[in-house]
């Protein structure tokens, strides 16, 4: 899920002190901030994450510890040390080992080769610090994941984007703008709640 949101231009960071690296023990606070900055109510139209960050404080800092000990594609942007955005993905194995039936629960358009889950990384939570969303960061970690993957010889990228209940439309236009193609359709049931999730994919 990407984030989105136009910022007055006198208010913007300079993109040239900004860094990029992989997430490291230490920075579930700083990541949870973040998400934190972005949770709430959900705006079609500036994107949004769909869980509520505030709601349960030691659980979210627990999810985070264990993907940064566990994930690969964990990245982080920073300035003056301070992270502001940060790229939650997932090598094909690692997003099986947390969510082993997600092949089996996706409606496959007629047309998706599924040659192309053979190896992939997937996009799952993409979001910037509210104030500086929408100055060209989320694109900067986008960047590092392509040649982290282009290293690790992976050339598929997935990605999922919610449409209902509330749907996503930053993210839509997001995955229009790097040229995904629409690979298929799941649903899936979050705290009571029924979603329905698009499937995108795009070679690298």
């Amino acid at each position: 899920m990407y984030l989105h949101k136009k910022i007055k231009t006198e208010d913007a960071l300079d993109i040239d002190r900004i860094q990029v690296r992989k997430a490291k023990p230490g920075d579930e606070e700083g990541i949870y901030r973040v998400a934190c900055s972005v949770s709430g109510q959900k705006d079609s139209y500036q994107g949004f994450l769909m869980d509520d960050y505030h709601s349960d404080p030691e659980y979210y800092l627990n999810f985070f510890r264990d993907r940064i000990e566990n994930l690969e594609y964990f990245f982080v942007a920073t300035i003056n040390s301070k992270i502001i955005g940060f790229s939650l993905s997932y090598k094909k194995s690692m997003w099986l080992k947390y969510y082993p039936d997600w092949i089996e629960k996706i409606n496959w358009h007629p047309s998706f080769d599924k040659s192309f889950l053979n190896d992939f990384v997937l996009i799952d939570k993409t979001a910037i610090v509210a104030e500086h969303t929408g100055e060209g960061i989320g694109s900067l970690i986008y960047e590092e994941i392509i040649k982290q993957m282009r290293s690790h010889n992976i050339h598929y990228i997935f990605s999922e984007t919610l449409v209902d209940p509330v749907p996503n439309f930053a993210s839509l236009s997001f995955r229009k703008k790097q040229n995904y193609h629409l690979a298929g359709m799941r649903y899936e049931e979050h705290k009571g709640i029924m979603y329905t999730d698009l499937i995108y994919w795009k070679k690298i």
